[in-house]
């Protein structure tokens, strides 16, 4: 086989993969390992308030109610710098439950967990809409501001499912906060003292540094305390502890 015959078929089986990760199907009770990217890698937030968007976008467009001008009301309440309903909306209902979530310049991840049919597929989609209408209108751009679809790969046990929290929570946290020593063994310390309190992670829910109620921690904070679960994530990071799927594959492009 030559050389260009070998490169094409590998192309081929990476697109394959990432096809079968864009149309794996989830079923109520499902959890799901989420990443959507900047179109061409660029960045999807370039300041505070875009960072503060998307948390507002991920607590209120998470409910079977939506309103198109859900900013507005926001607004008009004076609620646009809090995670508090309008008190017009009715009791909210969630489409997902959000365990996980960690916001970078030109990505995010989720953990969720599908807890109605097309809970997951119908909250990516208004996350997508609302973030690109947010960032084109702000800095009169055009075009796609993702790449394509959202991946998404089901996290099919609990060994996986603290991986993965840990993966999201801690391991991007760490490329945020501290790009230099992320994966520097002996900076673990200093770095999760950082990362804790990176606002746009939810690293902080998990050691009681926070509580927002954009996630239902009640999942993960049944299986560690703060102090085991710290343990743990430092296993992640050193590489003494490893899932058993490559979630790490959700990055192919």
């Amino acid at each position: 086989m030559s050389d260009i015959h070998k490169l094409w078929m590998s192309d081929i089986r990476r697109r394959c993969i990432i096809l079968v990760m864009r149309k794996e199907p989830y079923t109520v009770g499902s959890y799901v390992h989420v990443i959507k990217r900047g179109s061409r890698g660029l960045d999807i937030v370039r300041d505070q308030n875009d960072r503060r968007r998307f948390l507002l976008m991920l607590y209120h467009l998470n409910d079977r109610f939506f309103s198109d001008n859900w900013f507005r009301d926001l607004v008009d309440e004076d609620l646009q710098d809090t995670l508090k309903r309008p008190s017009k909306w009715p009791k909210q209902e969630k489409l997902v439950s959000v365990l996980c979530f960690c916001l970078l310049n030109n990505h995010f991840h989720l953990l969720l967990k599908e807890i109605r049919d097309n809970g997951i597929s119908l909250f990516m989609k208004r996350l997508g809409v609302a973030m690109a209408k947010h960032f084109n209108e702000k800095y009169k751009e055009r075009g796609s501001l993702f790449q394509g679809a959202f991946r998404a790969r089901t996290v099919k046990n609990d060994n996986d499912l603290r991986y993965v929290s840990a993966y999201i929570q801690v391991k991007n946290a760490f490329e945020v906060c501290c790009p230099r020593s992320a994966h520097l063994p002996d900076h673990f310390e200093r770095n999760y003292k950082i990362a804790i309190h990176y606002p746009y992670c939810s690293l902080g829910d998990y050691t009681g540094i926070d509580e927002s109620p954009v996630i239902d921690k009640e999942l993960l904070g049944g299986i560690y305390n703060p102090k085991a679960y710290k343990s743990f994530c430092k296993d992640v990071i050193i590489g003494r502890y490893r899932g058993t799927d490559d979630y790490s594959a959700l990055q192919l492009e």
